[in-house]
């Protein structure tokens, strides 16, 4: 299937699993109305594969996002693009779209904003609950990984066998290593608020995002 334009890595004439055969790890970030934060979310991901890979999709890494009462077709709102471009990641060609079950059935990963939303895609079934985290919920237990531990981003399977053991290690953690408080695995919904606010969130998100990417692929942040 092709991917979306305005969506993933790279658009619909450059990328095409089913052509290419080469394996992929999906990334899918859930929020409600994917119009500010899985946005958000969504491109700082791209971008910093980007930083730390040169070229995602070389990888194998798609990074999409989606709704749970998602704005099919709406761009993304003027303060997260702002936000996004401050951060130095790219804003343009962003389509919102409703979180649909090909979506859950494709993710190898899906990272939320809140565990409502969590809970949200984890009832869609399609054995999603072992792949679905809050954000800040993976990340906690991102940290708490020996990166010894996981495959040799450089050896076969790369950077996708990588991510796959990941996500089972984090899994394997997530009864032994919980939240502290109920608000810790939160990112809260900017929707409708000064930029000041967007741009708290878009630095939330940054820095949760931070300890992820790094583990996916194994590259640390540049300094």
């Amino acid at each position: 299937m092709i991917a979306p334009q305005g969506r993933g890595i790279a658009g619909p004439d450059t990328y095409d699993p089913g052509r290419s055969g080469v394996p992929t790890f999906r990334i899918l970030h859930v929020s409600t109305g994917n119009v500010c934060r899985s946005p958000i979310t969504e491109r700082l991901t791209r971008h910093a594969l980007s930083d730390r890979l040169g070229d995602p999709l070389t990888g194998g890494l798609v990074v999409e996002s989606a709704g749970t009462w998602g704005h099919e077709g709406a761009p993304m709102e003027a303060h997260a693009a702002t936000v996004l471009a401050d951060l130095g990641a790219d804003p343009d060609g962003f389509i919102g779209r409703e979180l649909l079950d090909e979506h859950v059935i494709r993710a190898d990963l899906v990272l939320t904003a809140t565990r409502d939303h969590r809970a949200q895609v984890i009832s869609m079934g399609h054995s999603a609950g072992l792949r679905t985290f809050t954000l800040k919920e993976f990340t906690r237990l991102v940290r708490a990984i020996d990166h010894a531990t996981l495959p040799d981003p450089e050896q076969a399977g790369g950077v996708v066998d990588r991510a796959r053991a990941l996500v089972q290690a984090a899994a394997a953690l997530r009864g032994w290593l919980l939240a502290p408080n109920a608000e810790a695995d939160e990112v809260h919904d900017p929707y409708g608020a000064p930029i000041t606010f967007f741009r708290s969130i878009g630095d939330e998100i940054n820095q949760a995002l931070d300890p992820v990417v790094t583990a996916l692929t194994g590259v640390p942040t540049r300094a």
